[in-house]
C-alpha cells in the first residue's frame, strides 16, 4: 500500500525505512505514547543546533540565507550595520583611500575642437580633424567649456588659480589616437578646496562619526576625454570618436578617507553638488561621472616597515592600489570592502601588497589585477607647446560666485529647520534630488500659498511644512510614479487649496486624496467647485454617534478587539477605524476622532499627541 504514493515509492527503491514526521509528532502528543516511540536523529552541526519548530523548509533556507548575509555584512563592515557595530578584524587596520572623479562638462563643444558634443549621435558623426589626431591639425581651447568647471571648483570651495596650463600625458592605447592626453598635471585651474559631510549626508544609522567630516580635495583639472570603445566579440573593438576631447574635469580628493560607507558618500555629495551648479551634463547613473579609488591599509600601531608611502603630502601609508572605473556609488563602496579585506588578508599572511591597477565588476567579492601601476615618470608629463596658458580674471571669478545657485547643505539646512519648514533630513534631501530640483521648487510654491492662507493663525504656520511636505512626495508623487514629474498636472496653488480644506477640517483625509486624484486626471473644475458640487464636505459624526458605532463594531468582532487589549496588537485599530469610516456616509468619520473613541470603549490610553 505505501509503494502506491510516489513517498512509498521512493522509500522502497532508496531501501530506507520511512517514519511519517507528522504522524510522529501526533504520536508524541498522546498521554499514552509519551515514551514509546524513540526521538528521531538531526544532524547537529556546531552552528546549526536541531530544529524544533515546524517552520516548511523552504522559509528556513530563507531566513538562514539571511542570516548569512547579515553576518557577511558584519564581517566586511558594509554601511547596512549601525555604526555603533565594530569588526574586531578591522581594530588592527587603518582603511586609507583617494579617489579621483571624472565628470563630463555640460558644454556645447568640445574642449579644443568646434565639433559639437554628444551622447547618444551616431558614431563617428560628431569628430573634428584634430579629434583623430590628423597630421598638422592644432587644437584651438574652447573658452566656454572654462565656464562650468568654474562653476563646479567654487561650488567645491577651491581657490582659482589665475595662470594655468595644459600638460601632454603620455600613454598609448587603442582609444587615444595622439598617443597622448591633454590634461592640467603642473598647473590646474584650481586647489585647496573641501567639502563637508554631514549626518544628514549618510543614510539613517550609516554614519561612522558623530559630527561633520572635512574631505580634503587637492586639485580640480580640466583634460579631454578618450574615444569610446565598442566590443564585438571574440576579437573585434570599434571605435567611436564622438567622445574624444569631450570636456572632463578631474577633482583628486586628498587620502583622507578611512570608511567605505563614508567614501561612496563623498562621491554621491560632489555628484549632487555638480548638479546643483549645472556643470556637469548626467550622474554615475548616465555614465557622465565615474570614479577611481586608490585603496591603501596599514597597522594602526605603525609599526610596520612598509608604512613608508606618501601621497598628495600625507605620509606613513601603506602601498596603494588603484581600482579604475567604478560607474556608482554602491560599487565603490562594495569595491572599496573588497580591495580592503583582500590587503588585509594578503599582509596577514606574509604578502606584500604591489603598487597597481585592479579592476572590480559588481557582485565580486574581490578584485582583479589589470596591469601594473603607472608612475608619474612613466607617462612622460610635458607642457603641452601647442596650447597658450589660460588667464582667468578675478571678476570673472567675482561674478560666478555671486551667481552660484544655493547649494544642498544650505537648503537642508533651511528645509530641516523647525521654525521653517520641519522636514526630516531624508525627506529634503530627496526633495533636493528629485527633478533637478523641479520638485524643490514646487513644494515651495506650495508652502507659500498656505502660509498666505493662514497668515492668521500662528499655530496652524508651525505645521505646513510637514504637512506639505507628506503631500508633495508622497500623495503627489505617488501619482507620478510612473510619469514624468509635471508642475502643471496639479498646480501649486490647486494643491495648497486642498490641503487647507483638510486642515480646515472641511474635508476628510480620503476626500482630500479623492480631490487630488481628480485635479490630476485632468478635472477643470475649482476644489472649491468640485467640493460644492459633490456635497464633499465633512459633517462629523456626534460623539455619541461614534460611540454607538464603535461598540457595535467591537461587540461584532470581539476576538479581534480580545487580541488588542489582551495581546497588544495596537495595529488592528486601524482595521477598525477603516471599518467605521466604511459603514459611515463620506465626509462624516475623522480617522483621528474615530481612534480616540475605539481607544476609549477598548480601555486603552489615548494616542500620544505629536
Amino acid at each position: 500500500m505505501l509503494a502506491r504514493s510516489p513517498r512509498g515509492a521512493l522509500v522502497l527503491l532508496q531501501k530506507r525505512s520511512y517514519i511519517c514526521q507528522s504522524c510522529l509528532r501526533r504520536a508524541r502528543r498522546l498521554p499514552l505514547a509519551q515514551n514509546q516511540f524513540p526521538k528521531a536523529r538531526s544532524i547537529q552541526t556546531a552552528t546549526a543546533p536541531p530544529s524544533t519548530d515546524d517552520a516548511p523548509f523552504r522559509k528556513t533556507l530563507k531566513e538562514a540565507a539571511k542570516k548569512k548575509k547579515k553576518d557577511e555584512r558584519a564581517a566586511s563592515g558594509s554601511s547596512r550595520n549601525s555604526s555603533k557595530s565594530r569588526n574586531p578584524r578591522l581594530e588592527k587596520w587603518e582603511l586609507t583611500v583617494g579617489i579621483e572623479i571624472h565628470a563630463e562638462l555640460n558644454t556645447a563643444r568640445k574642449l579644443f575642437s568646434a565639433a559639437a558634443t554628444s551622447a547618444n549621435a551616431t558614431p563617428n558623426t560628431h569628430v573634428a580633424l584634430f579629434d583623430t589626431a590628423f597630421p598638422g591639425t592644432q587644437p584651438h581651447f574652447q573658452k566656454e567649456t572654462l565656464l562650468p568647471a568654474l562653476r563646479a571648483a567654487l561650488a567645491l570651495n577651491c581657490e582659482i588659480q589665475h595662470r594655468s596650463s595644459f600638460d601632454r600625458k603620455h600613454y598609448f592605447y587603442q582609444d587615444q589616437p595622439s598617443g597622448y592626453q591633454i590634461t592640467q598635471y603642473y598647473e590646474p585651474f584650481a586647489q585647496d578646496g573641501h567639502i563637508t559631510l554631514y549626518p544628514h549626508d549618510f543614510p539613517a544609522g550609516t554614519c561612522p562619526e558623530d559630527g561633520p567630516v572635512t574631505i580634503g580635495i587637492k586639485q580640480v583639472q580640466m583634460e579631454q576625454d578618450t574615444a569610446k570603445t565598442v566590443q564585438q566579440p571574440p576579437s573585434t573593438h570599434l571605435l567611436d570618436f564622438n567622445r574624444v576631447s569631450h570636456p572632463l574635469i578631474e577633482i583628486i580628493s586628498l587620502p583622507q578617507l578611512h570608511n567605505p560607507v563614508t567614501a561612496a558618500v563623498f562621491v554621491r555629495k560632489i555628484q549632487t553638488i555638480l548638479k546643483a551648479v549645472n556643470a556637469v551634463t548626467a550622474g554615475m547613473e548616465m555614465g557622465g561621472l565615474r570614479a577611481d579609488v586608490n585603496v591603501s591599509v596599514k597597522e594602526k600601531d605603525g609599526n610596520s616597515s612598509s608604512n613608508i608611502h606618501s601621497y598628495h603630502g600625507v605620509g606613513q601609508l601603506g602601498q596603494r592600489t588603484e581600482i579604475k572605473n567604478l560607474a556608482s556609488v554602491k560599487a565603490i563602496e562594495d569595491a572599496i570592502i573588497a580591495e580592503r579585506d583582500r590587503q588585509i588578508d594578503l599582509l596577514e599572511n606574509g604578502g606584500v601588497v604591489e603598487g597597481e591597477t585592479r579592476g572590480w565588476t559588481l557582485g565580486s567579492k574581490t578584485t582583479r589585477r589589470l596591469r601594473g601601476k603607472e608612475g608619474e615618470i612613466d607617462y612622460r608629463y610635458m607642457p603641452d607647446p601647442d596650447i597658450a596658458p589660460v588667464f582667468i580674471g578675478q571678476d570673472l571669478v567675482d561674478h560666478l560666485r555671486q551667481t552660484l545657485p544655493a547649494l544642498s547643505d544650505e537648503t537642508v539646512s533651511t528645509l530641516v529647520d523647525g521654525t521653517t519648514y520641519g522636514l526630516t533630513a531624508k525627506d529634503a534631501n530627496t526633495l533636493i534630488l528629485l527633478d533637478d530640483g523641479d520638485r524643490l521648487d514646487f513644494y515651495f510654491d506650495v508652502v507659500e500659498h498656505l502660509r498666505n492662507m493662514f497668515s492668521e493663525q500662528p499655530e496652524v504656520l508651525v505645521r505646513l511644512g510637514k504637512v506639505a511636505g507628506n503631500w508633495v512626495l508622497m500623495e503627489l508623487g505617488a501619482l507620478f510614479k510612473n510619469e514624468e514629474w509635471s508642475a502643471t498636472k496639479v498646480s501649486a496653488n490647486q494643491l495648497a487649496t486642498i490641503v487647507a480644506h483638510l486642515l480646515r477640517k472641511q474635508i476628510t483625509g480620503s476626500t482630500a486624496k479623492r480631490l487630488l486624484l481628480m485635479k490630476f486626471d485632468g478635472e477643470e473644475r475649482s476644489v472649491e467647485q468640485i467640493v460644492s458640487d459633490e456635497d464633499l464636505f465633512l459633517r462629523p459624526l456626534t460623539h455619541d454617534e461614534y460611540l454607538s458605532l464603535a461598540q457595535s463594531l467591537v461587540e461584532e468582532k470581539a476576538d479581534v478587539a480580545n487580541g488588542i487589549v489582551k495581546k497588544q496588537q495596537l495595529g488592528k485599530i486601524k482595521w477598525f477605524v477603516g471599518q467605521m469610516m466604511a459603514r459611515s456616509a463620506e465626509g462624516t468619520v475623522e480617522p483621528a476622532a474615530a481612534e480616540a473613541v475605539l481607544r476609549e470603549v477598548l480601555h486603552l490610553p489615548p494616542v500620544e499627541q505629536k
